[in-house]
């Protein structure tokens, strides 16, 4: 909750003057309600806050699908190269993050991959399928991305359900690292 004195806002935690009184921070936690009311302070909702990579700022849920820009007349915008310009949708963004993750938890291991290239030396079976679990992972996690029909569906795909206290993501994990 926010506070309101005199239609301005009242931060929590720090010191305020009202006439010819000076409230310490902690006046707003530890005044009662009637307190508050008596001085005139309201409380007022907080603005709703949406998650940044499904919504903008103001609620309105971002375009799920790639899009061609084009200019006032409707022609394609092209960059310097003559190629369109296209506005990349949540779905391609996510897909795109889902690609650098696995990168990076593939590259701590690259080392063996190298290895081998160049001594002939065998990669631990550990090691050869947590990196076969990651790009399956990857792919999964993809197809889920890819199979969401609107908004909605993402923001379950990236939640959790909860059963009897225990909570689970709703989307394929990655392997657990076989050195952690």
């Amino acid at each position: 909750m926010a506070f309101k004195l005199d239609g301005n806002p009242l931060a929590v935690d720090v010191p305020f003057t009202y006439g010819d009184v000076n409230y310490p921070a902690n006046w707003l936690r530890l005044s009662t309600a009637d307190e508050k009311t008596a001085l005139g302070i309201t409380e007022v909702a907080d603005s709703p806050t949406y998650d940044s990579r499904f919504y903008w700022g103001n609620g309105t849920a971002k375009t799920l699908t790639d899009t061609n820009e084009v200019d006032e007349n409707g022609d394609p915008v092209l960059d310097e190269n003559g190629d369109q310009v296209v506005t990349l949708g949540v779905k391609s963004v996510l897909k795109a993050q889902e690609k650098d993750i696995a990168g990076s938890l593939l590259a701590r291991y690259d080392w063996y991959v190298v290895r081998k290239a160049e001594k002939s030396t065998a990669i631990p079976t550990a090691i050869t399928t947590y990196r076969d679990a990651v790009r399956t992972a990857c792919t999964t996690r993809e197809t889920e991305i890819t199979n969401c029909a609107d908004t909605a569906a993402l923001v379950t795909l990236y939640g959790q359900t909860e059963k009897d206290g225990v909570y689970t993501p709703n989307m394929t994990q990655y392997p657990t690292d076989p050195n952690s």
